[in-house]
């Protein structure tokens, strides 16, 4: 399966959004929100974490027209 930029770049983006929010929430959560400071930090770091692994992958530049067939 091919490697597309445009799906990884929307994969990149609401991780790094939803990330940012739930460490906000840890770092400056007052009344209820200051009991759950651990898991916001926890899911925020698991989605920033997954927003970057998504760009890790093949940037080889394949190129079908560029395949040797001769027999």
């Amino acid at each position: 399966m091919a490697d597309n930029r445009v799906a990884r770049g929307i994969v990149l983006v609401p991780c790094l959004l939803l990330g940012a929010a739930f460490l906000g929430t840890a770092a400056w959560g007052q009344g209820a929100a200051a009991d759950n400071r651990g898991l916001a930090a926890a899911i925020g770091g698991a989605l920033l974490i997954a927003g970057l692994l998504s760009q890790l992958g093949a940037d080889a530049d394949t190129n079908p027209d560029d395949t040797d067939d001769t027999p």
